[in-house]
């Protein structure tokens, strides 16, 4: 049996233990890297080189920098603020509500903005008389929309940047995301504000309504420090400013352990916190995907998937047309399963489809993270959503009626705006 044919039958396995989740998605990924070392197709040694991965300590530097954010109450307080002044009619404060949660999940995690922020809209809504229901999902919806923005506002995003690198590519940088991000921002409130609410019911909910237990922790043990709250806001500042500067002398994961160093010193969160806020799932996956992906791309699996991939769509396909059946692949697939295992089993297939089309990856691979954090359609397609399931006394229904279109919008502005800002043929 061939390298390539063991290769693409770990894979298989992989897949399927992904989409079922059988088995925790750390574990599948990292057993699946020992499973292609065991039997040969990779060196040993190279296992678990996805733990060294320059990728994996930027990630995990801004977990911890993104849970100081709600460990002083910053982005809680952030979010009071904007919500107020937007507002108590429905218009205003959906607004308030989707700026706000976006432009925090940028740069921390979605589920967290997303638990920061749902007591502060369900007890608006409760003293306004609007019904919570049709402000927590367009909440849940700006917060995974919003993470597109950045490399680390969303795991897809880490992902694609890190398969792009494994295979000896330029990777995306921290802030190239937002060429795509914030336009489908911005799509994604303008549907919400003017179509989307049309589908969403009308629940009248009391402010002690019971709160998803997951929302409950991720909300907890928030201090209201003053002091550490602008510690927090000028170390955040600070650490954008130099991953935007893009200094050869302080790369982007030095920035970010530097920023979670100082926020542990300053007590901003204790050490316990900073470990605790960091997504380890996260980091296994990515670092057991990356031999993965490795494995594909010597054994050869890669271009084969590839190469019946391109005769299935008639031998010379036109490079719009793939990344459009990618998106629609990955933008289906992300509804049911994780969008970070999403991203890390198609990213590889996808570097292999645009190599043998003898175009560049960048365009596809963002194709598939953009459509991998599109997750609107189902309750179960990425954590917020599930956190607003509950308050908002939603059924399956809903978020089909309400997401579906939005996942729509965001196909059409993603396969207009990504082969303009990143070509297929780049002179």
């Amino acid at each position: 049996m061939s390298p390539a044919v063991e290769t693409l039958i770990v894979l298989g396995f992989v897949a399927l233990l992904f989409v079922t989740e059988a088995v925790p998605l750390a574990i599948t990924a990292m057993g699946g890297a020992i499973t292609l070392g065991i039997i040969g197709v990779i060196p040993m040694n190279t296992v678990f080189s996805g733990l060294s991965n320059s990728t994996v300590v930027l990630f995990a530097g801004m977990f911890v920098i993104g849970a100081a954010m709600f460990h002083t109450g910053l982005a809680q307080k952030l979010g009071t603020t904007v919500v107020r002044i937007a507002g108590k009619s429905e218009n205003g404060l959906m607004l308030g509500t989707m700026v706000i949660a976006a432009l925090i999940s940028a740069v921390s995690s979605n589920t967290g903005t997303t638990a920061a922020l749902m007591p502060v809209v369900i007890g608006i809504c409760s003293v306004a008389k609007i019904p919570a229901s049709r402000q927590l999902m367009p909440l849940a919806f700006a917060a995974g929309v919003g993470g597109i923005m950045t490399l680390v506002g969303t795991p897809p995003n880490i992902i694609a940047a890190g398969a792009l690198k494994a295979a000896g590519l330029e990777p995306f940088g921290f802030f190239e995301f937002a060429w795509i991000g914030i336009p489908l921002t911005i799509a994604g409130i303008a549907y919400m504000m003017f179509i989307g609410k049309y589908f969403l019911p009308k629940q009248y909910l009391s402010e002690d309504i019971e709160i998803d237990e997951e929302a409950k922790r991720e909300a907890a043990a928030t201090l209201e420090d003053p002091k550490k709250m602008w510690i927090t806001a000028a170390t955040l500042i600070g650490v954008v400013i130099v991953m935007a500067l893009d200094l050869k002398a302080l790369p982007l994961e030095i920035a970010a352990v530097i920023g979670a160093i100082i926020l542990v010193l300053t007590k901003c969160l204790t050490e316990k916190q900073a470990y605790t806020g960091i997504d380890w799932v996260t980091i296994f996956l990515f670092a057991g995907m990356m031999p993965i992906a490795t494995a594909m791309e010597k054994s050869g699996a890669g271009k084969m998937i590839a190469d019946q991939v391109v005769g299935m769509l008639g031998g010379h396909p036109n490079p719009l047309y793939v990344t459009a059946v990618l998106f629609l692949l990955s933008g289906g697939l992300t509804q049911f399963m994780s969008n970070t295992a999403c991203t890390a089993l198609l990213a590889p297939i996808g570097i292999s489809i645009a190599k043998g089309l003898g175009a560049s990856p960048q365009a596809v691979l963002m194709a598939i993270a953009v459509a991998a954090s599109c997750a609107f359609s189902t309750p179960v397609g990425t954590p917020p959503n599930t956190l607003v399931l509950g308050p908002g006394q939603y059924r399956f229904m809903d978020y089909v009626k309400a997401g579906t279109g939005l996942v729509v919008v965001c196909f059409i502005v993603s396969i207009i705006i990504i082969p303009i800002v990143w070509p297929f043929f780049p002179k």
